[in-house]
């Protein structure tokens, strides 16, 4: 893993921004965006889709495509967005990803996070979900190679702020910090 290449995960429960915090730092970054959400079996899709919150079970495949998705990355930086929630989940990532892997944390509050998910069309996730996916979720405040971004405030001011808490995990001049 001393090639210089590197994966920032953008993680946090539904509704944070994952997928549109991730896009607008790899544009920044230049570099490649995987939405993970993608990466989800069609029976996971299908079991959040329908009010039930995955197991384990669910996860642990759809954790192994996304860290396998990660490691055939020529590119040296690579932004994939990942709810992440438990540090099994997170230290899984880092071991299969085939280079180092940096987390950028989206915390908001409980309102917040609902207020969002109530909002957007579409989505497969439910908004009913997100009581359980709080918690599931082992705050990774505090663990190494974790950064947090706020999420309050507008998108545009969102992503500033990851793109400045992403400078931990890659240098200004373009090379990747050990």
């Amino acid at each position: 893993m001393s090639d210089g290449r590197r994966a920032i995960v953008v993680m946090g429960v539904s509704g944070c921004g994952k997928t549109s915090v991730g896009a607008g730092l790899a544009a920044h970054l230049g570099a490649p965006f995987v939405e993970g959400d993608a990466l989800h079996p069609a029976a996971n899709v299908a079991k959040m889709a329908s009010g039930s919150p995955l197991i384990d079970a669910d996860r642990w495949p759809w954790l192994s495509a996304i860290a396998a998705r990660v490691a055939v990355e020529p590119e040296r930086v690579i932004v994939v967005s990942c709810s992440a929630l438990k540090r099994a989940y997170r230290d899984l990532l880092r071991a299969e990803a085939g280079r180092p892997v940096g987390f950028l944390y989206l915390h908001g509050s409980e309102a917040m996070l609902a207020e969002r998910m109530n909002a957007r069309q579409g989505h497969f996730m439910p908004p009913a979900l997100l009581t359980s996916q709080l918690a599931t979720l082992e705050d990774p405040r505090g663990e190494s190679g974790v950064v947090t971004v706020e999420i309050g405030g507008a998108l545009e001011t969102v992503v500033a702020a990851a793109i400045a808490a992403a400078q931990v995990f890659v240098e200004p001049s373009g090379s990747a910090r050990p």
